[in-house]
C-alpha cells in the first residue's frame, strides 16, 4: 500500500467537523410565552437522548465520507507483480524416479517445490515437469496456480532411471520456443548415476537459470539390491539340470561386507534359500538349481531379506513359462541332408532351447499346416507347392515367422518364397579360391545379441562363406553383410510376422558356419526370436518397449490387445488397443499381455539397479552445472520470490465509488433521522 500524493493526508483535519456537529454543538432552546395552545398542532419533540444511536450511525457515514474523500486525493495504490514478473518463466522440475523412493526423499522435495510455487507471484507464468524415465511436461506455462498445484500434487514416486542430459535436452528445445529466461527449479536427490556419459548434454542453455534443490541430505546411505537374474524364460522340463537353474547376482552400494540371505520366490512361495557373503562395495553369485515350476506363467522372484535404505530393488522379478516342447517344421529340398541335422543338433545343445525339429522334404508339405508349428524353415527350398505356400503366407501375415536358407537352389528360381523379390545374381567364391567373409554383424538384432562381441566380431569373424545369393534388400533390415557388401542376413516384417532370410546355407558346403560355436547361439536365439518366445515371459526393465503388433491396420483386422499392468489396471484405451504399436513398460511389477494373434504373456518388469546406487554428483560438478549458483539453492522460497518486479496500481477510482456510496446513504438516514413527526388527529 502507498500513496502518490501523501500531502493530500494533511484534509484529515476535516474529520473534526462531523465531530463538532455531533458532540461539541449544544441544541439550546429559548422558552417565549404564550397566551394559548389551542392554535398549536400537537406534535412530537425529538429527544437527543433516544436517538444517540441513530446519530452515531450518522456521524459514522459523515465521518467515513470525509475520510473517503482525503484519501481519494491522496491517490492510494497497493504494489502488484508486474503482468509478466519480469519476463521470467518458473520451471518447477520434480524428480520421481526410482531412487526417489530412499527414506523420505520424495515426500521432502515435493513438499520444498509446493513452497516455491505457493510463494510464487499470481501473474507470474510457471510449468511444472516430473523428471523419471523420461520428462513429461505436466502443463503448459501458465499463471493458474488451482492448476499448477494440480498438477505438482499428482505427481508419484516412480520406477523409472532419471537421466539429466534428457532434462538439458527439453529445457534447449524449450528455450528454442520461449526464448525468454527461464527460472529452472529442479527438486532432486543428484544421483550421481543420473549423469549422462557427455556433461555436456546436461548444460542449460543462456537463459535458462538452474537452481538445485537437493533432497538428499547426509551421508549416502549403504544399500543391498538384487542386481540381476539368469533363468530360462521358458522351461519345458523343470529337472534338466543344464536349464533349470537360477543365477543371481547380489551388490552392495556404499556397504560393508556383509551375510545376506538370498530366497527363490516361486509364485509367492519360498522354494529355496542360501546365504552369501557379500564383499564392502561388490558382489556375490548364488544359483539355485532345479527350478520346480508348474505348466503355464509362474511370477518368479530373487529377494534378499533385511532392510537398507531402499527397500524396493531388495527383489528381482521375473516369469516362467512351463510348456511341452514347441514343434519347429524344417523344410528341405529332396537332396539335401545335411542342413537338419545340424540345425537340430545346435537346438538341442541350446542351453534354452525347447524345440522339437519335424523335418519334410519340399514336395511332401502339401498336406502340412504351418500354423502347428513355433516357426517354419526353408533350408534349400524355394520350390513349394503351391497350397503350402498359401498356407505359408497366410501364417505369416498372422505372426508367424519363417527362416528362409537360401542355398544354392536359388539360382535356379526367379522368385523367392514369401520374400516378395528374386535373386539378382549368385557369387561362387570357391571359384575365385578365396572365400568370403562377414565383414559386419548387427549386434542388437535379437538373433544375433551379444553383449560384448570381442575383437572376433563375436566369433563371426572367423567363419568362411563360399557360395552366397545377392538380393536386393529393399526395406529390409540388414542383419549382417560378407566382406564385399552381400547380404547375409534380412530381416522383413510381412504383416503380424517376420521373413528371415539367410543368403546362404545351412550345411557344411556353401559355408563352414555350422562348424563354429557361434552356429550354435545363432541358433539358439533365432529359434527364440521367430518363435516369440522372447516376448512371452522373462524379465525387462522399467522403461523398455514391448512389440504388441506390427502395423496398426493389421492390427485393427485381426482385433484388440489387452494390458493389464502392476496394479490391475488397464493403461491402454479402446482406440489405442486396437491400433498400438508397442507399449511402455512404465511400473516394476508383472504385466499380463493379451495380443491380438491369441498368444498371451507375462514379463517381470524391474527397475534398472543403476538407481541403486545412492550417491550424489560431487559438489563441485553441482555448482559446475548450475554454471555457479551455488549460493541460489539455499534461498527460500520467499527470497525468490522477492526478486520480482513491482508495479504500482491505483485505488482512487475504487475510493470515490465507494464516497459516492457513503453519501448516498448518508443523505438519506439524514433525511429520515432529523425530519420532524407528526401526530394525525
Amino acid at each position: 500500500m502507498g500513496f502518490l500524493a501523501p500531502w493530500f493526508l494533511g484534509g484529515l483535519a476535516a474529520l473534526g467537523v462531523p465531530v463538532f456537529v455531533h458532540l461539541l454543538r449544544k441544541h439550546v432552546t429559548t422558552p417565549r410565552p404564550v397566551s394559548s395552545l389551542m392554535f398549536f398542532e400537537r406534535g412530537t419533540q425529538s429527544s437527543t437522548r433516544h436517538r444517540r444511536l441513530r446519530y452515531l450511525v450518522l456521524f459514522a457515514l459523515r465521518f467515513a465520507l470525509v475520510l473517503l474523500l482525503v484519501l481519494a486525493f491522496a491517490n492510494p495504490f497497493v504494489r502488484r507483480a508486474a503482468a509478466n514478473a519480469n519476463g521470467r518463466l518458473l520451471v518447477i522440475a520434480l524428480d520421481n524416479s526410482f531412487s526417489m523412493r530412499a527414506g523420505t526423499r520424495f515426500a521432502d522435495a515435493k513438499q520444498q517445490a509446493l513452497a516455491l510455487l505457493a510463494a510464487k507471484p499470481h501473474a507470474q507464468k510457471a510449468e511444472i515437469m516430473a523428471l523419471g524415465g523420461q520428462v513429461d511436461l505436466l502443463t503448459q506455462p501458465m499463471d493458474d496456480d488451482a492448476q499448477l498445484h494440480a498438477a505438482l500434487a499428482s505427481i508419484e514416486p516412480g520406477d523409472g532411471h532419471a537421466n539429466f542430459g534428457d532434462l538439458g535436452r527439453v529445457l534447449r528445445t524449450m528455450s528454442e520456443t520461449a526464448p525468454g529466461p527461464i527460472d529452472l527449479h529442479l527438486f532432486s536427490d543428484m544421483q550421481r548415476s543420473a549423469t549422462p556419459a557427455n556433461f555436456a548434454d546436461m548444460v542449460m542453455p543462456a537463459n535458462v537459470t538452474l537452481v538445485l534443490h537437493p533432497a538428499a541430505k547426509g551421508a549416502t546411505p549403504p544399500n543391498w539390491t538384487v542386481e540381476s537374474v539368469n533363468a530360462p524364460a521358458q522351461l519345458s522340463d523343470p529337472k534338466d539340470p543344464k536349464r533349470s537353474r537360477v543365477e543371481a547376482v547380489v551388490a552392495g552400494f556404499n556397504t560393508p561386507t556383509a551375510t545376506k540371505t538370498v530366497s527363490l520366490v516361486v509364485n509367492g512361495k519360498i522354494m529355496a534359500a542360501k546365504k552369501v557373503n557379500v564383499p564392502a562395495n561388490g558382489r556375490a553369485t548364488v544359483e539355485f538349481a532345479l527350478l520346480n515350476v508348474g505348466y503355464g506363467f509362474n511370477r518368479c522372484a530373487v529377494r534378499i531379506d533385511g532392510s537398507d535404505a531402499l527397500a524396493a530393488d531388495d527383489a528381482s522379478v521375473f516369469a516362467v513359462r512351463r510348456s511341452d516342447p514347441e514343434r519347429l517344421l524344417f523344410v528341405h529340398a529332396g537332396s539335401d541332408v545335411r542342413a537338419a541335422l545340424y540345425f537340430d543338433a545346435a537346438l538341442q545343445s541350446a542351453a534354452q532351447g525347447a524345440f522339437v525339429l519335424q523335418s519334410s522334404a519340399a514336395e511332401q508339405t502339401t498336406d502340412l499346416d504351418p500354423s502347428r508349428f513355433a516357426f517354419v524353415v526353408l533350408s534349400d527350398a524355394v520350390s513349394l507347392p503351391s497350397i503350402f505356400e498359401h498356407a505359408l503366407a497366410q501364417y505369416v501375415t498372422k505372426g508367424g515367422s519363417v527362416l528362409i536358407a537360401l542355398g544354392t537352389s536359388a539360382a535356379h528360381h526367379a522368385q523367392i518364397p514369401l520374400w516378395g523379390g528374386g535373386v539378382k545374381d549368385v557369387h561362387d567364391y570357391s571359384r575365385g579360391g578365396d572365400a568370403a567373409t562377414v565383414g559386419q554383424v548387427d549386434f542388437s538384432y535379437p538373433a544375433l545379441e551379444q553383449a560384448q562381441p570381442g575383437r572376433d566380431n563375436g566369433g563371426w569373424a572367423e567363419v568362411k562363406v563360399y557360395y552366397a545369393a545377392a538380393v536386393d534388400p529393399g526395406q529390409a533390415r540388414v542383419a549382417a553383410r560378407l566382406n564385399d557388401g552381400t547380404p547375409l542376413l534380412l530381416d522383413k516384417q510381412i504383416g503380424e510376422g517376420h521373413v528371415l532370410l539367410f543368403t546362404s546355407g545351412l550345411e557344411n558346403l556353401t559355408n563352414d558356419l555350422p562348424l563354429h560355436p557361434v552356429f550354435v547361439a545363432f541358433v539358439d536365439r533365432t529359434a527364440r526370436y521367430l518363435s516369440g518366445d522372447e516376448r512371452l515371459s522373462g524379465s525387462r526393465l522399467v522403461d523398455s518397449y514391448v512389440q504388441l503388433r506390427a502395423a496398426p491396420e493389421a492390427g485393427g483386422a485381426l482385433g484388440s490387445v489387452e494390458v493389464i499392468d502392476p496394479e490391475g489396471r488397464r493403461p491402454l484405451t479402446l482406440s489405442e488397443a486396437r491400433t498400438a504399436e508397442s507399449f511402455r513398460l512404465e511400473r516394476a511389477g508383472f504385466y499380463q499381455i493379451h495380443f491380438a494373434n491369441g498368444r498371451d504373456a507375462v514379463i517381470g518388469v524391474n527397475a534398472d539397479r543403476r538407481e541403486s546406487d545412492l550417491a550424489p554428483m560431487a559438489g563441485d560438478v553441482q555448482q559446475l552445472w548450475s554454471g555457479g549458483s551455488g549460493e541460489r539453492a539455499a534461498q527460500t522460497a520467499g527470497a525468490a520470490a522477492a526478486q520480482v518486479k513491482y508495479q504500482p496500481v491505483s485505488l482512487w477510482w475504487y475510493v470515490m465509488l465507494l464516497a459516492l456510496i457513503v453519501a448516498l446513504a448518508e443523505t438519506a438516514l439524514a433525511s429520515d433521522y432529523m425530519g420532524t413527526q407528526r401526530e394525525e388527529v
